[in-house]
């Protein structure tokens, strides 16, 4: 049965969409998505969370699908991000967040923020996985990404390459594994989920003759998880995504964010989900960032905020009913 979160919305709950970067092509993509969909996604209506001024200069959009949250606290500059929004952008996410963790909403669905802006105005996370976690007052925050027909999962993400290593413990491998496989139950549906675990060296360290993270770490906690489901590895990375392979399992869980998210872009570059797992509330995102180059100028693609409110949809069906 789909775990009943004391959050537990309202079945026709609306799903919230936030404003994201301002300056950025995130209120473009939601409008664009919002009129695309009807304004609805089956029995929800869709919301927009943010500086109404900033959805208005996208197209006609309704006050009734409006939720205004802290106005911009600097002109919009298209294509440029403002530090001094930094609080108009947090606020759209508090808001919507607050709203879930109510009940007031079946899910929340984020636009890209642009993270060196935010730094500068004085956040103080790496992006929304580690700040929803801490709103959330969540223990490990899981960020999933999803499309293509695969699921993929990096153990550590905004890091970099050279903090890796240190920061692979069996710990930290099983618990994201038990927060997966979980999610594949209750959140897709999946009775005996299957999965997969990468290696971090070539050819997953060759029993110990390049690197021993496989032979220390990683192989005891595949070891671990599989008194609870199928899984496995360590693998090697660079044979574990073609496509005999990946129908060997539901998700795959990888050491580092490129090993995970070059295959999924490679195979759902346009339509790929952002989904973070272990939070009390359902939230997805579109897996593209906030491209103020193309920002303004009619390019935009909203098939990514597309995918991500319907699986924004599906999940709070699975788990809400």
């Amino acid at each position: 049965m789909p775990r009943k979160s004391e959050y537990s919305p309202l079945p026709d709950a609306p799903i919230l969409i936030t404003m994201g970067e301002p300056a950025g092509i995130g209120p473009e993509v939601a409008v664009s998505a919002w009129h695309a969909l009807g304004g609805r996604i089956g029995k929800r209506l869709l919301k927009l969370v943010g500086d109404a001024s900033v959805f208005r200069a996208q197209g006609d959009v309704p006050q009734t699908a409006l939720i205004e949250s802290h106005a911009l606290g600097a002109t919009l500059r298209t294509g440029h991000a403002d530090p001094a929004n930094t609080h108009a952008v947090v606020d759209a996410i508090d808001t919507a967040v607050a709203m879930a963790m109510q009940g007031a909403a079946s899910a929340v669905v984020t636009a890209p923020i642009h993270k060196a802006s935010l730094l500068q105005g004085g956040f103080e996370f790496a992006g929304h996985t580690e700040y929803l976690a801490k709103i959330t007052d969540s223990d490990r925050a899981v960020m999933m990404l999803a499309g293509g027909g695969l699921r993929v999962v990096p153990l550590t993400i905004h890091i970099a390459i050279s903090e890796v290593p240190g920061r692979i413990t069996e710990v930290a491998i099983v618990e994201t594994g038990e927060i997966i496989l979980r999610a594949l139950k209750e959140d897709f549906g999946i009775a005996k989920p299957r999965l997969a675990i990468s290696g971090l060296n070539p050819h997953a360290g060759e029993d110990g003759e390049i690197g021993r993270e496989e032979r220390d770490i990683i192989r005891p906690a595949c070891e671990a998880l599989r008194a609870e489901a199928m899984v496995l590895g360590p693998l090697p990375a660079d044979t574990m995504f073609h496509e005999e392979a990946r129908a060997r399992y539901d998700a795959a869980l990888c050491m580092y964010h490129d090993q995970a998210l070059i295959p999924l872009k490679t195979l759902a570059f346009w339509d790929g989900v952002n989904i973070t797992l272990g939070l009390p509330i359902v939230r997805t995102s579109p897996d593209h960032g906030t491209a103020l180059d193309i920002a303004g100028k009619g390019k935009a693609d909203p098939r990514s905020m597309i995918a991500a409110i319907k699986m924004a949809s599906d999940i709070a069906d699975a788990r809400f009913g």
